[in-house]
């Protein structure tokens, strides 16, 4: 049985018809990327009734143009993740699975199937429209994962939906002093992530600090950037803003970011992407340029002809 769409509450802090349009963050005084803003993570259930933080995609930080939103998953106890995420639709976006501990089986209705393990990533474009599901594969134990949703343009939104789906063993990991960077995309010093073919041309790493580690990465100046601190402290930018665990701190343009590590231990999720400037219509798992493509998107799912992609 297809859920209804009252029942659809995939990405439901921001559901209903609304539009929005983001501008860049402040351009830095030199090419170091400063720290703008540092919001924490709000607290939010989502899909079947899964416990999460929200860093982006809640009222206090909407989007950062091309991201729309990203969600901690992170619980030993399964009542906090057991439900999961039954079959619900997407249109006109991106979505990004990044697990670090537990497993997640998904499943959709162009007859994609599989299993997202420790270290895993899947990039999914969801272009004209697609159906899944993401299901914990476990019953006990720690579960911790994140979902980044990216917008596509105008002019891709209706493209056949695609997978990236990425083993742990094809995600590179640089050892540096006191330092461990995982790179799912993007160039790090010469490795690039395996994630391909985006229109944003995203950077997605993961880096852990251990005290006295620094990490520097340089940046297109003028994509706009993020991190997320998923553990410990790290310090950003020329000022060394603080940001712990749960927070999310915007940075400025800039064609380089510094972090740094004073505490026992930091770890984080950097992110950075072109901005697309363009009007954004969202409607709980649809994303699309205007209220009436919003309107069609649940005409369509209503009618069956998101099923299979065409």
């Amino acid at each position: 049985m297809k859920l209804g769409r009252r029942q659809i509450a995939i990405g439901g802090a921001l559901a209903g018809l609304t539009a929005c349009r983001t501008e860049p963050a402040a351009v830095s005084r030199d090419d170091e990327r400063s720290v703008d803003r540092i919001l924490n993570a709000q607290r939010t259930r989502d899909g079947a009734g899964v416990a999460l933080s929200r860093a982006l995609g809640s009222n206090a930080l909407p989007m950062l143009d091309p991201f729309l939103m990203l969600d901690q998953i992170k619980s030993d106890d399964p009542n906090d993740y057991i439900a999961g995420f039954p079959e619900h639709p997407h249109r006109g976006f991106e979505t990004v699975t990044y697990m670090i501990d537990g497993a997640m089986n998904h499943a959709d209705s162009v007859g994609n199937h599989g299993r997202l393990g420790p270290g895993s990533a899947q990039w999914m474009t969801a272009g004209r429209g697609i159906v899944h599901s993401e299901m914990p594969r476990q019953e006990r134990g720690l579960m911790w994962g994140f979902q980044l949703w990216v917008n596509l343009p105008r002019a891709r939104k209706m493209m056949k939906p695609r997978y990236q789906d990425i083993a742990p063993e094809r995600i590179a990991t640089l050892e540096r002093d006191r330092a461990r960077v995982r790179v799912v995309a993007g160039t790090v010093e010469g490795t690039t992530g395996p994630v391909s073919g985006i229109d944003v041309e995203p950077t997605f790493v993961d880096v852990a600090l251990t005290k006295g580690g620094t990490f520097q990465l340089a940046t297109p100046s003028g994509h706009n950037a993020f991190a997320f601190v998923i553990d410990g402290a790290v310090r950003l930018g020329p000022s060394r803003d603080e940001v712990r665990q749960g927070q999310i701190a915007v940075l400025t343009r800039g064609d380089r970011i510094r972090a740094m590590c004073d505490a026992e231990s930091g770890r984080m999720l950097l992110l950075a992407g072109r901005p697309l400037n363009e009007p954004v219509a969202r409607g709980g798992p649809f994303v699309m340029s205007t209220n009436d493509e919003i309107r069609q998107a649940w005409e369509d799912y209503r009618a069956g002809r998101l099923t299979n992609g065409t």
